[in-house]
């Protein structure tokens, strides 16, 4: 089963210079997924979904630990 790295995607794609190089690196995602098997595509799809639930409560932890810092305790 292959292990997909999507946060060296996700850091890339942040780190892009332009909007042409963000376009790059997603259009080189894409190319990765459609050169998979059905079978991998489905370990792809799962694998995705775990890294953006992972992520999004990662940023959700990282917002209201700041906005916190607004609030009276």
């Amino acid at each position: 089963m292959p292990d997909f790295d999507f946060k060296r995607f996700h850091i890339r794609s942040m780190n892009a210079a332009s909007g042409e190089e963000r376009a790059a690196i997603n259009q080189e995602l894409k190319d990765l997924y459609a050169s998979l098997s059905e079978e991998d595509k489905t370990v792809f799809n799962e694998q995705l979904q775990k890294f953006l639930i992972s992520e999004t409560a990662r940023v959700k932890s990282d917002y209201e630990s700041i906005h916190g810092l607004n609030s009276p305790n």
